[in-house]
């Protein structure tokens, strides 16, 4: 179930890129390169990254983000690479760091990929919770129909009587 909830974390994230390669940040994300990437990473942790973010970024990059550090950053492109095939379609990345740094860059909501996780649970949750209720709506209806059905017998009397 997780491998089926891991790809369709990737797909949301592909259709968002989609979305966002046209927007704010279409510099960096029209026609992906590990450099373009990595200076939108810096871009994007220079402006308040949450907690989870960077949590990533240290995970992925090896190193915790630190404004005085550009140049320890700058050597590290290399680590960019599947993210940069992962928005080109060349490749469907297994390093879930690499996964949760490109719903990063595109601003996907539910990132990283536990949230997203968590989510849907409660998402198949919440169907199961609707048909509970419908079928016992269904029952109660029934069993008043069946409360409100006479006897063949009973309606045939009533014909003659």
């Amino acid at each position: 179930m997780q491998n089926n909830t891991l790809q369709q974390y990737k797909n949301a994230i592909r259709k968002k890129y989609e979305i966002e390669k046209e927007g704010k940040y279409f510099d960096y994300l029209y026609k992906p390169s590990r450099g373009k990437l990595r200076d939108l990473c810096w871009l994007i942790f220079e402006n308040n990254p949450t907690k989870e973010d960077l949590n990533v970024f240290s995970n992925l990059l090896g190193l915790d983000f630190d404004h005085t550090k550009k140049n320890k950053f700058k050597e590290k492109k290399d680590k960019f690479r599947p993210i940069e095939t992962f928005f080109k379609g060349e490749t469907d990345p297994s390093n879930i760091d690499a996964i949760n740094m490109a719903a990063i860059l595109v601003d996907f909501e539910l990132r990283p990929f536990k949230k997203f996780y968590e989510n849907s649970k409660t998402e198949k949750a919440k169907p199961i919770e609707r048909m509970e209720k419908v079928k016992a709506v269904f029952e109660k209806k029934s069993a008043e129909k069946k409360s409100k059905k006479r006897s063949f017998f009973l309606d045939f009397k009533s014909l003659f009587f």
